[in-house]
């Protein structure tokens, strides 16, 4: 049983972002009826994780390969050199945006990491010499910072952004 209204409501909470995973489209009044809240409730709920940035967006899963591009991975070492504050902005507001987007690469997200690798960086290209491309500008435009960086190719997402693939059998021409 719930304690109180603020455990309910965190139980609301949980409930409606798991629908919105599902799938972001999905109508205040379907979320509504599969949460057993009111819609009132739904939309105030989402209202207060939007304002809160607790919710950043909505997005769309894209098939790459039906837009012509691959999706590839970098993983970077940054060397001990100290980042400057200009540097670390340009890195989080991503700055270099107009740098790169002639090579047609497309970011989709950029994760800072603790471990063997300091940051991973998830974006799509045409193909395998514009990811290179793009590792030369980072290299380019970060000098000093990268000790190393890895390039992989993404060759099928089983699972992206919460979604299972809707075409599964293209695995079998990778395995």
């Amino acid at each position: 049983m719930v304690k109180d209204a603020k455990d309910q409501d965190s139980i609301n909470e949980t409930k409606i972002l798991d629908e919105l995973r599902k799938n972001a489209k999905t109508s205040i009044e379907t979320i509504a009826k599969n949460c057993g809240v009111s819609r009132q409730k739904v939309y105030r709920i989402i209202k207060h994780l939007e304002d809160t940035h607790a919710i950043w967006g909505y997005t769309t899963v894209i098939d790459d390969r039906m837009q012509h591009s691959q999706k590839f991975i970098f993983l970077i070492k940054r060397t001990n050199k100290p980042v400057t504050k200009g540097t670390a902005e340009s890195i989080a507001w991503n700055r270099l945006e107009h740098m790169y987007a002639y090579l047609g690469i497309s970011i989709e997200s950029s994760h800072f990491l603790h471990g063997e690798y300091d940051w991973a960086i998830i974006f799509t290209a045409e193909d395998l010499r514009h990811a290179k491309k793009f590792g030369d500008l980072l290299a380019q435009n970060y000098p000093g910072f990268i000790a190393k960086m890895i390039l992989m190719q993404v060759l099928f997402s089983s699972k992206d952004h919460y979604l299972y693939n809707p075409d599964p059998d293209v695995v079998n021409s990778f395995l």
